[in-house]
């Protein structure tokens, strides 16, 4: 095969997992696109879209940022080489990158999630976010205007039947 015709590796990007709940629960400041370092059973799963990334959230340790509590289903064809589900994965950022978010975390007490994972050039890529939990009431604000939106899009689309 010549190099650069496999199909993995197009220039579309492939969306493996969305954290759906992360913006309910959380306002969403600022996004920041990082790579991971990952095992080769641990790709082949998150081609494979077995990943949850519902409870995950982003750690700091020693001036480096690590992805915890983020799910991949075993390889089931990995056999001994296979990868804990639930181990810790190290993030990659450029200097300037880390930096912002070592600040946002250490000095103004945010929290940092994963928002979605994807197939970015053929490298997988996680999107996290800078966030503040979100109180209650702020959520049924949310979905009253997410049903008033609703009700204006039924009108419209019961007027423009006519």
């Amino acid at each position: 095969m010549a190099q650069g015709t496999r199909k993995d590796q197009g220039d579309g990007d492939k969306t493996v997992a969305t954290n759906r709940r992360a913006r309910h629960l959380f306002e969403i400041l600022d996004t920041w696109e990082a790579g991971l370092v990952l095992t080769g059973s641990e790709v082949k799963s998150l081609r494979a879209g077995t990943v949850t990334i519902g409870d995950g959230y982003v750690l700091d340790q020693g001036g480096e940022l690590w992805l915890v509590n983020v799910h991949i289903d075993e390889y089931p064809q990995a056999n001994r080489q296979n990868h804990e589900p639930l181990r810790r994965r190290k993030l990659l950022l450029n200097r300037h990158e880390l930096t912002v978010i070592l600040r946002e975390i250490r000095e103004k007490g945010r929290s940092v999630i994963p928002l979605s994972f994807y197939f970015k050039n053929g490298r997988c890529k996680v999107e996290i976010g800078t966030a503040i939990g979100k109180k209650l009431h702020d959520k049924r604000h949310d979905l009253k205007e997410r049903d008033a939106q609703r009700q204006i899009e039924r009108a419209r689309a019961g007027r423009d039947d006519d």
